[in-house]
């Protein structure tokens, strides 16, 4: 590498299996409404995809970042998601009222391509996709969640999404999660001004 004007220049350009977070531009961590009821986020988190795939999958590194349960890798096999957000940092904050301690829900696998794409119903009627692509050292994640039925619906799931990816993201770094509760409020707020009415 050359310098100028304080600035490393690179001499040629980084091969991909090269790169790493900080070569890669980082997408906007917030997510954003692509359709009116849809949901896309996405978030560069250090790799390998093999070991990202695994925080997705595997019930006893989900529960970690978002929901235990677990998983048959197959089209059509069913599964329940089981959160317990309190345990999901130290100390995790003040739980909303409303929230109980424990939430769980069925879901169903529809597709799954390991290690890059796992798409499931998420209650009734809605759907997530996650798809993970390598990029060098590091795996760009994108979510969409699908058919987000009102605007309290798509707050709650926004912030949601936003705040366990996070909690992931500090996991995969081998960090301890900022407390659950406050950030999730905080998200929540800051999505009522970017979520339209």
């Amino acid at each position: 590498m050359s310098r100028c004007s304080g600035r490393k220049i690179r001499e040629k350009p980084l091969q991909m299996e090269e790169m790493t977070m900080a070569d890669i531009a980082m997408p906007d961590t917030y997510g954003r409404l692509v359709e009116p009821t849809t949901l896309k986020i996405e978030r560069l988190l250090p790799g390998p995809v093999e070991r990202v795939w695994a925080y997705l999958t595997e019930s006893d590194l989900r529960r970690r970042w978002l929901a235990s349960g677990e998983m048959w890798l197959a089209a059509g096999a069913p599964f329940e998601l089981v959160w317990r957000n309190d345990e999901l940092s130290n100390p995790p904050g003040r739980r909303p009222e409303g929230f109980s301690e424990e939430h769980r829900m069925a879901s169903r696998i529809i597709t799954v391509v390991p290690p890059h794409r796992l798409v499931f119903t998420w209650g009734e009627g809605a759907e997530v996709s996650i798809e993970l692509q390598a990029l060098g050292k590091d795996v760009l994640l994108t979510l969409i969640h699908r058919r987000l039925a009102d605007r309290t619906t798509r707050l709650n799931v926004s912030a949601g999404w936003h705040v366990h990816l996070d909690v992931l993201a500090a996991r995969l770094q081998e960090e301890e999660p900022g407390p659950f509760w406050e950030t999730w409020l905080g998200l929540k707020e800051e999505y009522e001004h970017r979520i339209p009415q």
